[in-house]
């Protein structure tokens, strides 16, 4: 006799959340230059999306995933054609800025390629292009998120400010390496020798 199979799937989001099968955008976003310099190799990072995210939404994942922590900047996405989607400066009056809040992803197209640039000072500028195929948010991620999320990347991610260390002020020469001397002795590598042991 065979067995009927369970009617629900542990695949399935909770509460309704299920998602139609391969429906969400894969967006690649890579980092093209920032503070005046061109990044090579490019870091990058592969997002997954819900059509029905914002922009708003995808800024802060892409901010997320290049780990800004200084969110004190304006950023905005500029598309092909020449729309510009952000938020709007009421001090510059600047009514061509589409709201990013209120901007759906589901205008994007395949294949279609777009800027995002955050801190218009240190402009970090990234190229964001839309993937060929839709994808499966559970093949891709494992879950369901509410926001786009990153699922692969590669490249190291430069620093905001291009700070190296803690209390790099952009003069001082690089300290010395203390090869995990100056750590607690929470793992047996760490820490300053100890009597039994051979000085490093």
């Amino acid at each position: 006799m065979k067995r009927r199979a369970s009617p629900r799937s542990p695949r399935l989001a909770p509460q309704g959340l299920q998602p139609t099968r391969r429906t969400w955008l894969s967006i690649r976003v890579d980092l093209v230059q920032g503070r005046g310099e061109h990044c090579w190799p490019r870091p990058g990072r592969l997002f997954a999306a819900a059509r029905t995210h914002t922009f708003a939404q995808l800024a802060t994942a892409i901010d997320d995933a290049f780990a800004r922590w200084d969110r004190a900047h304006l950023h905005e996405f500029q598309l092909a054609d020449g729309t510009r989607i952000g938020k709007p400066d009421l001090e510059w009056d600047d009514e061509r800025v589409v709201p990013e809040e209120r901007t759906r992803l589901s205008r994007l197209r395949p294949g279609e390629q777009f800027v995002y640039v955050f801190d218009f000072g240190d402009d970090w500028t990234h190229l964001c292009t839309v993937g060929a195929a839709r994808i499966d948010p559970l093949e891709a991620l494992g879950i369901l998120p509410v926001g786009p999320l990153p699922f692969f990347g590669w490249g190291a991610v430069p620093d905001q400010y291009g700070r190296a260390w803690d209390g790099d002020d952009g003069e001082s020469p690089t300290p010395p390496d203390p090869e995990l001397t100056d750590l607690p002795p929470l793992r047996p590598w760490w820490g300053p020798p100890r009597a039994t042991e051979r000085p490093r």
